[in-house]
């Protein structure tokens, strides 16, 4: 006799995502894994006396949703702190600030207030505020000293671009770390027409601000529970999280040892941790079913939003300007050799034209190896020209893609300001890269999450070489995202023996293109529990 399963989904429209698609209206789980695909009257046979039965009530099912690119404890303290992602304006912007200044100004009074938690540690006074983009502003500009201040002048105030490349502080700041802004690189500290400091700081003299605001374990703790909310919200049943210098990874091991992990993590930590990786013997793939080693990380250049992104010809808007090395090409090539040699997959931040260029003559190198083992990544890959997708196909590099990034592509959108018409239609080529073989994984950089809105924006994207099908939107979201960590023989797809992550969303995003964003998610299922229930 045929053992009951745990959990059945029935009366579905469930895509299955494989290549070619195949559909079915009922799924059977047992032990975390697909047992059964097929007709509800045949997967309802698997229903015993102890089986949770549930009704999809024509709710279409697909695999779980993978973001192969996010920082997952910032998206959480997006929620615990001010969230700035949908100020129209810099007044907003600081209204938001406000508002949290006087949670911390409760906190600071009784240490068990609502908040105290959520600032304890080293960010215990600070007003904190993320996700800004001074590009949807009709005041085109970045926040400054003048506005910060206006937010407090006794209390250290930040706030951040939803690229985390440039940021905005108060005087407070500016006093406390005159030091270490005094020594950060050229460029990187702007002034005004007197010399003095703007507030504004791009890449590299953001560093002792995040080094000064990085949680406790209590901290990182919250906003890694928020996170981790958000994504049951959104259908991420797994995510691939950029780590440096943070408690994430032990809070991690710690949920996954109290049964409290709902989605799976995949830890690319950054290259300065590749000794004590290696030291205690933790390699690429290494853990857990839900916690594993993923890639050693680097960056190369900056954003396109903080004009640091680099470039083979000058910015649009500002002819002087081809943006910056954040890590050159030299320290980059010895980076990936180590690491490769190491047997580590190794992935680089690249957003401009150049830096994907030195990208790739890393990878290509005789010390890179078995580049199509390796599968080594590439991070955005934003201005990607026909010699370098080709070079990406070759190399079986993978293109760790962000979607929700066209929403710059659109007229008069940050992409024509900063590259002029004729680049922007040139940037995020999904469609060209697919078409040439390349290896796409979606992720969101936290800017937002948001899988649906992703796979909206690919489907809908301005230009043809950027636009996909639905199906092939989808499957960069699942199983290309799986591809990107060695994980497409158990997710990604929904097949008999892969996990049961799962996502049920309301209505078909094959019958409402133009409103894929608008689609709300009804469940999300990881490993066969239910993580996340808005029916």
């Amino acid at each position: 006799m045929t053992e009951a399963a745990d959990r059945v989904f029935l009366n579905g429209e469930v895509h299955a995502l494989t290549d070619p698609d195949e559909t079915h209206e009922a799924v059977a789980v047992r032990d975390g894994r697909i047992v059964r695909l097929g007709r509800t009257y045949d997967v309802e046979f698997l229903a015993g006396v102890d089986t949770d039965v549930v009704d999809l009530e024509g709710r279409v099912l697909l695999p779980g949703f993978i973001d192969a690119h996010t920082h997952l404890a910032t998206v959480g303290r997006t929620l615990v702190h001010a969230d700035l992602s949908e100020a129209d304006s810099p007044a907003e912007a600081v209204d938001r600030l406000a508002e949290r200044a006087e949670t911390v100004e409760e906190a600071a009074r009784d240490a068990d207030a609502p908040g105290a938690a959520e600032t304890a540690g080293s960010t215990a006074g600070w007003v904190l505020g993320y996700g800004y983009d001074e590009s949807a502003w009709a005041d085109e500009r970045y926040l400054t000293r003048a506005d910060l201040d206006r937010v407090s002048t006794d209390r250290p105030v930040a706030a951040f671009r939803e690229d985390m490349h440039v940021a905005g502080v108060n005087g407070v700041i500016l006093d406390r770390f005159d030091d270490a802004l005094a020594a950060a690189p050229d460029g990187t500290v702007p002034t005004d027409d007197a010399g003095d400091p703007t507030g504004v700081l791009v890449e590299a003299a953001i560093d002792p601000i995040y080094e000064a605001i990085e949680a406790d374990p209590a901290g990182t703790r919250a906003a890694v529970e928020a996170g981790l909310k958000r994504c049951g919200e959104l259908g991420i049943t797994a995510f691939h999280d950029m780590v440096r210098n943070s408690h994430a990874p032990r809070i991690y091991r710690d949920l996954e040892a109290a049964d409290e992990l709902t989605a799976r993590v995949r830890i690319n930590y950054w290259s300065d941790h590749l000794d004590a990786l290696r030291e205690v013997g933790l390699a690429t793939d290494a853990g857990s079913e839900f916690v594993a080693v993923g890639a050693i990380k680097s960056y190369t250049d900056g954003s396109f939003g903080g004009r640091t992104a680099r470039l083979a010809e000058p910015y649009a808007d500002d002819p002087e300007e081809t943006g910056q090395w954040v890590v050159d090409p030299e320290e980059l090539g010895e980076l990936v050799a180590e690491a490769t040699a190491a047997g580590y997959q190794f992935t680089a931040h690249a957003i401009g034209d150049k830096a994907i260029r030195a990208v790739l003559d890393a990878y290509e190198t005789d010390a890179a190896g078995d580049r199509e083992a390796s599968r080594h990544r590439i991070e955005h890959v934003e201005l990607a020209d026909d010699a370098a997708i080709e070079r990406l196909a070759e190399g079986g590099v993978v293109a760790s893609v962000q979607p929700n990034f066209l929403k710059w592509a659109g007229d008069d959108g940050l992409y024509e300001a900063r590259l002029g018409e004729e680049r922007t239609a040139r940037t995020n080529r999904y469609r060209d890269m697919l078409d040439a073989g390349v290896r796409l994984a979606f992720g969101s950089d936290g800017m937002p999450m948001g899988p649906l809105l992703g796979v909206h924006h690919a489907v809908n994207a301005p230009a043809d070489g950027q636009r996909l099908s639905v199906t092939e939107a989808l499957r960069a979201y699942t199983q290309g995202a799986a591809y990107a960590g060695f994980d497409e023989d158990r997710l990604g797809t929904i097949e008999v023996g892969t996990r049961a992550d799962l996502v049920a969303v309301e209505t078909s995003p094959w019958e409402t293109p133009e409103a894929i964003r608008d689609i709300d998610v009804a469940m999300t299922v990881v490993d066969g529990e239910i993580v996340y229930d808005g029916r």
